[in-house]
């Protein structure tokens, strides 16, 4: 369900955004949105809590945002309030966010490895993902993790190109106890 609630929303926004050629302005106001609910955990738990009245929440946010943002992203805002959306909101802006990102062809990636990677080795991985796929740019997350021993893991979405030296091991101890010695 919050999936479809975070779609429907984000799809409405990114339409929105698309219709008055203001997807980077949209971006960076969602950005901040997102940073202030973040920063502040009590207006998120405000706006969620129950017991306030939804006049009473918009209020609040009207005097939060106002003038801060477009009027249109306020009017998102209060209407998700009106519609008791208001947990929804991170994963709506995530949404809007990931789908901007997708439309400008902007590959989001995690580089895990056994050791850090240089900055020359960063944009190498970084070059040949360019290469090897769609996207015209990236925004990689580089981690490390000592537990592939070697190689690295790349994911993509719902991709992964894992030619780790943990991975490797694991497969021919696999193929290994398959074997029947007779």
């Amino acid at each position: 369900m919050a999936k479809l609630i975070s779609k429907t929303y984000g799809d409405a926004l990114f339409e929105l955004a698309l219709e008055e050629n203001k997807i980077d302005d949209y971006v960076e106001e969602v950005k901040a949105i997102a940073e202030i609910l973040k920063e502040n955990p009590e207006l998120s738990k405000l706006l969620d809590h129950p017991k306030i009245s939804k006049e009473e929440k918009i209020q609040v946010v009207g005097s939060v945002f106002d003038g801060r943002i477009s009027r249109e992203l306020l009017g998102l805002i209060n209407m998700i309030v009106e519609k008791n959306r208001e947990s929804s909101m991170e994963d709506i802006f995530k949404y809007f966010i990931d789908r901007v990102k997708e439309y400008k062809n902007i590959g989001v990636a995690s580089v895990t490895s056994a050791m850090e990677l240089s900055p020359e080795q960063k944009s190498q991985v970084e070059k040949r993902l360019l290469e090897t796929t769609k996207y015209v740019q990236f925004e990689i997350d580089y981690k490390v993790d000592k537990d592939l021993i070697g190689g690295m893991v790349i994911r993509i979405g719902d991709r992964v190109v894992d030619s780790s030296i943990r991975t490797r091991i694991y497969e021919l101890t696999k193929d290994l106890t398959k074997i029947q010695i007779g």
